[in-house]
């Protein structure tokens, strides 16, 4: 059976590891400077006596740490986190200082080893010291690692937020877009001029909104239901009664905060895996379940799985992209009639861009 030692960061045991020889060493060369190199069994008896001593001391000390750590663990925390344990290791210093030195007039009397309180005074100092070394040192580990961490975490949300990026810029300024768009706007202009010029407008929102995108990691819900009114504007005059979409969000929760595209990509998804008609319209539903919580339903009528599978990378990196920032985008596909994804919102902190 594998004993498994309480872990403050990681690095505990290697920490013990040379700090515990160390002081075993300069704690037996000062309690019994003679007779500590006297003989070669006086060096190992003390040797093996003091390390095993306080190696039970420092895991016991290292068990507090963690039971600390596990009471008070966020970053809030540390000076609380850090003065408790500093005062529990004291207290302990103290007490396992005092029993371990009588302890040892009893044990090595044939060293002529006798107890006298400035013997405890001087250890006492050292141990505590090395101690409050040790819980600043041991507490610089967990912020660097948590900064590390926090480093990566970083770069991946900038990797997938770019990757989401380039998919969703992919879609839209794709000549194939493009070219059904100006086909839309052709037809327009030689039936409708206000209707042609209402769509040349909504047109440029899409496509200032998409090359601004790389600037916002981050908007607001407001701001990403603009863009897809306006995406939404230039659907409907190319595919008409083929497309019904219905948006209802609570006015309160427009403030809160969305990844840029996000229904975009939920959209395009929707189209590609779809067959669409009058007879048989594709429906999107967009509405909010809660101040966090954004719905996103469209009704099924499957393509053949060699024309969609090339679409569900672009769903597949906001799943992704999500998850980097701690969420989750849950869909749920067991309804054959309609799908439906749950798009976390994240409470607004900060100033967002709240322009298209």
């Amino acid at each position: 059976m594998k004993v498994k030692l309480p872990a403050y960061n990681g690095k505990d045991n290697l920490v013990m590891a040379i700090i515990t020889p160390v002081f075993a060493f300069i704690f037996n060369y000062y309690n019994f400077p003679k007779q500590y190199f006297a003989s070669i069994s006086n060096f190992l008896i003390l040797s093996i006596t003091t390390l095993i001593a306080f190696g039970a001391y420092f895991i016991f000390c290292g068990a507090i740490a963690v039971q600390v750590k596990k009471r008070f663990p966020d970053e809030k925390h540390i000076s609380t986190r850090l003065s408790l344990s500093i005062t529990c290791f004291l207290l302990l210093t103290f007490l396992f200082l005092f029993l371990y030195l009588n302890k040892l007039e009893d044990w090595f009397s044939f060293l002529n080893y006798h107890f006298v309180e400035t013997d405890l005074a001087w250890n006492y100092v050292s141990l505590a010291l090395l101690n409050i070394f040790i819980t600043f040192l041991m507490e610089g580990i967990v912020q660097y690692n948590e900064w590390k961490k926090s480093k990566e975490e970083t770069e991946k949300l900038s990797i997938a937020y770019k990757k989401s990026q380039l998919n969703g810029l992919k879609s839209q300024v794709n000549p194939h877009f493009l070219f059904n768009s100006l086909n839309s706007l052709s037809s327009l202009i030689q039936e409708d001029e206000d209707e042609a010029e209402k769509f040349l407008n909504e047109m440029t929102k899409v496509y200032r909104y998409m090359l601004r995108n790389d600037e916002d990691p981050m908007v607001t819900l407001e701001t990403e239901l603009k863009f897809i009114r306006s995406y939404i504007h230039i659907l409907k005059a190319r595919y008409g009664d083929s497309l019904q979409v219905k948006v209802d969000i609570a006015d309160d929760i427009k403030a809160n905060l969305i990844a840029p595209l996000t229904l975009q990509v939920l959209i395009e998804n929707a189209f590609s895996q779809n067959i669409m008609s009058k007879a048989n319209p594709l429906k999107i539903d967009i509405h909010s379940e809660s101040a966090e919580i954004l719905l996103f339903r469209n009704t099924v009528n499957p393509k053949s799985i060699t024309e969609v599978i090339d679409f569900e990378s672009g769903l597949d990196h906001l799943v992704k992209k999500y998850q980097l920032l701690g969420k989750n985008i849950l869909v749920d596909e067991h309804n054959t009639s309609c799908r439906t994804i749950t798009i976390p919102l994240i409470l607004k902190e900060k100033e967002a861009p709240d322009e298209l």
